[in-house]
């Protein structure tokens, strides 16, 4: 039946930034479709709680809490999942962001920063984990890229040239890496995560991004993991390469900071 095909039964995957929004829905989704899965982010408590989630399904929960932003934290999930299951299926790079800046306040420090906080921490973890994978046969890495990759916006130099960057070095790796290891990206639309409260807490500002978005609404995070499901399934195993854009049809940034001219 077509619905087992986006069963991942008994897979290991690694899930970084999961302690909420995309990553905890992305990890809690894989369990319900039956992977066991390495969960990873800075504050221990939200681990439990998505840890206590995956474990209502059956599945498996491995928690690491650490900054992200440090290589050798992200690399030693590879070992934790090695050692705790002897395998690793499935990789899901979610952890990154870049807070939007002016221009001339973008200093090339906080470039590289962001660079090294979204593409870097995926190549490291991706590095890491594939010799695993390929001695099973193969994986699915799923990187969580954003619709600000493609389109352009004032304040967004940083975020935006970072998350470009990781949607073709997903096209690029996926080259590399063919046919036994399949790489796609989601490029993700404005989700109602905690980095967004803020924002969706006040009324004008949340009524922008949601006119500015042709659905009229903001992405729950459940449909982002969807989205990883199918990439990291059998359902998506004929794409590689690929970065599916789940953004409401979004063509422009769905928040407009108003900067003004120089």
């Amino acid at each position: 039946m077509i619905q087992d095909w986006f069963r991942v039964d008994d897979q290991v995957a690694i899930v970084t930034g999961a302690g909420r929004g995309i990553g905890a829905a992305s990890a809690v989704a894989l369990a319900e479709s039956g992977a066991h899965v390495v969960i990873a982010s800075r504050t221990q408590r939200d681990l439990d709680d998505v840890a206590r989630r995956v474990e209502a399904t059956g599945r498996r929960a491995i928690t690491v809490a650490g900054d992200l932003a440090d290589l050798d934290v992200v690399t030693s999930l590879v070992d934790v999942a090695k050692r705790e299951f002897g395998r690793v299926d499935v990789v899901v790079n979610n952890v990154g962001g870049a807070i939007p800046l002016p221009f001339l306040d973008t200093t090339t420090d906080y470039l590289e920063e962001a660079f090294h906080f979204n593409v870097s921490t995926a190549h490291a973890l991706n590095l890491r984990a594939v010799p695993v994978m390929l001695e099973r046969g193969g994986g699915a890495i799923v990187n969580v890229s954003s619709v600000m990759g493609r389109v352009s916006g004032r304040g967004y130099a940083a975020y935006g040239t970072s998350k470009a960057a990781l949607a073709h070095y997903t096209r690029l790796a996926a080259k590399d890496l063919a046919p036994r290891v399949r790489v796609n990206a989601i490029a993700a639309g404005s989700t109602a995560t905690s980095a967004l409260e803020i924002v969706t807490s006040t009324p004008e500002l949340k009524s922008m991004m949601e006119d500015l978005t042709p659905l009229h609404r903001i992405a729950d995070p459940d449909e982002i993991a969807a989205a990883v499901v199918y990439l990291a399934s059998r359902a998506g195993s004929f794409l590689t390469g690929k970065v599916l854009e789940v953004d409401g049809g979004t063509d422009v940034p769905s928040l407009d900071f108003s900067l003004p001219d120089l």
